[in-house]
């Protein structure tokens, strides 16, 4: 109780700007809970007055039954339209804010986690959230005015009073069992859930990949699979009800009969009226049924509730998944001089990816980094738009640690261009607006002219507003890296990082790119990790990466003159 109280506090700080609705809805429920303790007394009342023929007396209070019900009606409207606004309201902020901290999580724990495991929390969990206000409110309302009937009840007849918690006892224990049971398969069945999302967005994401492979069988069994485990926690949870239910309904039916054999006994025996009889038997849900029903559904929901918020909170209170650490000092603008020392790293802790690193560059070069695949080329970029942390060393910027630095001083300034570029499901000019909101369609075109791009999109019927699928879907590998070259162009950042850039693209327009690359030279700090050496060998400096390690640089020239890693590698990309 004390947990889910201190859960209830802080999930109430998300909404409290909506605690209008809140009282409103409170006001509702009052209104309710008195209409429904008072309305079978009122239904007694009428029946003595039909029987004893008084008219005027049966007259007015139907006309008051009919403004119960108006006021019972308006009620429900006014409960509805307000906590359907809390409700949004609660799930937009927090969606926001997960949103917002799910780009705060180290990049390992992302590799590490399936997509489904965020998309269920910041979908489900976080209405489930919001609902404990609304649903679970309605259920206490639902409480407290059964407790209200109890009252009456135990004012009208004793007897009547001690049978009804007799039975209510029972039946809420039954109830409260079926909840333990039914709260463990949900937990379990959340996971599985997840597990599901995240094969259906690669499903959805990897459709093109998943054909060209013929790979359709296996990973529609894989997936079917979970599928079929998700189905089978939903059935295992629907079994739980249908038993239980079973249970409840037979024993509710059988504690009927004895009711109604109390009350003709208590009528025998002048201890109860008929009329009040009538109004005591027209309890008996409120009683005998919603009670115990509303005591195990608000269970459900606070189960739910405490779950759903140690899911969601797990992420914004940093409990289970690591956030990305950055400094405090500020570079609005930095020059681009940048140095790896003795850097160590590993992405599993075990296998190491770099060993000792070491290697400079100056402002305004343009350096390379050639090796043969996984020499650890790509992950000095990572390291340099910290990615992920160093297990040991150090990088600078501008003679500045990098760990000292804040997020903008370091992603703000740096510009990568990646070997397998992830395209938003926008525009071109949308594109390019993630990253300059307030681009001018005159630099967009400028830097499509500079990536080779622009005579593409001038062919299409809606240019530059044409939208391009999700993931560049309706481009081809060229054209989706060439986007991402002019999307990385519009920032003009000092530091530009061309990872494998135009290892998609064919032999003329990686020779267009590499013009556009040469008239940057000078201005800029670029940075380029090629298998192509064709398109470093102009380079200012050429470093040569093997098992980590820097193992020479030089020029192409020199280079070829004395380093037999590089040589191999010149004399095999001239082979292909």
């Amino acid at each position: 109780m004390k947990k889910t109280l201190s859960n209830l506090k802080i999930v109430y700080k998300y909404g409290k700007e909506y605690k209008s609705c809140l009282i409103y809805e409170l006001i509702g429920s009052i209104f309710g809970i008195i209409i429904n303790i008072v309305l079978p007394i009122i239904t007694a009342y009428q029946l003595v007055y039909l029987t004893n023929n008084k008219w005027y007396q049966l007259i007015i209070m139907t006309v008051i039954v009919l403004g119960l019900n108006f006021i019972s009606t308006l009620k429900t409207v006014l409960i509805r339209k307000n906590t359907q606004k809390f409700t949004v309201g609660i799930s937009e902020k927090l969606q926001k804010l997960l949103g917002s901290e799910i780009l705060k999580i180290s990049q390992t724990d992302l590799d590490s986690k399936s997509t489904g495991v965020f998309v269920q929390r910041m979908t489900s969990d976080v209405e489930d959230l919001s609902y404990i206000f609304t649903i679970g409110f309605g259920r206490l309302v639902g409480i407290i005015s059964s407790i209200g009937v109890f009252i009456s009840v135990l004012i009208i007849n004793r007897f009547v009073f001690i049978y009804y918690i007799f039975v209510t006892v029972i039946l809420t224990k039954i109830h409260l069992l079926k909840s333990k049971k039914y709260i463990i398969k949900d937990k379990q069945r959340r996971k599985q859930q997840e597990v599901v999302t995240g094969l259906t967005t690669e499903l959805v994401r990897g459709t093109r990949d998943i054909k060209m492979l013929n790979a359709k069988d296996s990973f529609l069994k894989v997936l079917n699979n979970n599928i079929k485990n998700k189905n089978k926690l939903n059935i295992d949870m629907r079994n739980i009800d249908i038993f239980y239910n079973f249970i409840i309904e037979n024993l509710t039916g059988i504690f009927e009969c004895l009711l109604i054999l109390l009350f003709i006994y208590l009528v025998y025996t002048n201890n109860l009226s008929v009329p009040m009889a009538v109004a005591l038997y027209s309890y008996r849900s409120k009683v005998m049924s919603n009670f115990m029903e509303n005591i195990s559904m608000l269970i459900d929901e606070v189960n739910g509730f405490n779950l759903s918020f140690e899911r969601v909170f797990s992420i914004l209170n940093n409990k289970i998944f690591e956030k990305e650490k950055f400094g405090k000092k500020t570079l609005n603008k930095i020059n681009g001089d940048f140095e790896f020392n003795d850097v160590v790293f590993s992405y599993d802790n075990s296998n190491i990816v770099l060993n000792k690193m070491n290697f400079k560059v100056k402002a305004n070069e343009t350096v390379a980094f050639v090796g043969k695949s996984g020499s650890g080329k790509t992950t000095i970029f990572n390291l340099l738009c910290k990615m992920y942390n160093v297990n040991s060393g150090s990088i600078t910027i501008d003679n500045i640690n990098i760990n000292e630095l804040d997020e903008d001083s370091i992603r703000g300034n740096i510009t990568i261009i990646s070997q397998n570029p992830y395209i938003f499901n926008m525009s071109f000019i949308d594109n390019m607006k993630l990253v300059k909101e307030d681009v001018t369609i005159e630099e967009v075109k400028e830097a499509c002219t500079l990536a080779c791009l622009s005579d593409y999109i001038e062919s299409l019927p809606n240019k530059y507003d044409t939208i391009v699928g999700e993931g560049g879907v309706n481009l081809s590998g060229g054209q989706r890296q060439r986007l991402a070259i002019a999307r990385a162009l519009i920032q003009k950042n000092e530091i530009i990082l061309f990872d494998e850039a135009t290892s998609a693209l064919d032999n003329e327009t990686q020779s267009e790119i590499k013009m556009a690359i040469d008239n940057l030279k000078g201005e800029y700090t670029i940075l380029i990790v090629a298998h192509r050496l064709s398109t470093v060998i102009d380079s200012d400096k050429i470093f040569v990466v093997d098992n980590g390690c820097i193992v020479d640089s030089g020029t192409h020239k020199e280079l070829l003159n004395r380093c037999e890693v590089y040589k191999n590698l010149y004399n095999k990309d001239l082979k292909i």
